[in-house]
């Protein structure tokens, strides 16, 4: 039933040119359940989901993408090698936060690699936070998982993060804008040595309220 559903998207003619339409189905899981029948049909037949999921929006996480449920079959195809790069840790980072923030709830005692690893997962979170209509540019996107993934804002207070995330991309624009148009322009990571040296640099400078 479902696939028959999703098959009539689109029919485009011969005649006209043909092509293909991409169809996306919008899922409501109950009790943010995704192996319930419908959610597991449309899983199978499409080519990835992004499950939005409650809890995370009320807690001000937003969007609030669960992203250990979701998944893109063609998204690694469609990014450019930069972001390749620095998304990898960051999935791998946000999955083991997940974890031990779940472990820590019990109260149980973290040793300090696992308690910088969940300090580090918190900053994560915030540093993703976007308002809404605020669009990032790909290379600005970039540098601010790169930042986070490289321990830059281990060291910001938690209210800090996103005034640092902000200020830190404007520094990179128009104290190194260099960098930045070289990530816009071959889709590839500049030199690492340069970029730490410029991300070190704003933090140097960089005054929290």
């Amino acid at each position: 039933l479902h696939s028959r559903l999703l098959e009539r998207c689109a029919k485009l003619s011969d005649e006209l040119g043909a092509g293909s339409l991409t169809g996306l189905p919008v899922i409501e899981t109950k009790a943010n359940d995704v192996s319930a029948y419908i959610p597991t049909n449309v899983i199978s037949i499409t080519d990835g989901q992004i499950f939005l999921e409650s809890d995370l929006f009320y807690s001000g996480i937003r969007p609030a993408i669960n992203a250990g449920i979701s998944v893109s079959r063609v998204g690694g195809a469609a990014q450019v090698k930069a972001m390749k790069k620095v998304a990898g840790p960051l999935r791998l980072n946000l999955a083991q936060f997940r974890e031990l923030e779940a472990f820590a709830e019990f109260g149980s005692e973290l040793d300090a690699a696992s308690q910088a690893q969940l300090e580090r997962g918190r900053r994560v979170v915030e540093m993703l936070k976007q308002p809404q209509y605020e669009p990032v540019p790909v290379e600005e996107q970039v540098v601010s998982i790169y930042a986070v993934n490289e321990g830059f804002m281990d060291g910001v207070d938690m209210d800090n993060v996103r005034r640092f995330d902000n200020e830190m991309r404007e520094f990179l624009q128009a104290r190194h804008g260099g960098l930045m148009s070289h990530i816009s322009d071959t889709g590839e990571l500049p030199d690492l040595e340069e970029l730490n040296r410029a991300i070190t640099s704003f933090t140097e400078t960089f005054q929290a309220e």
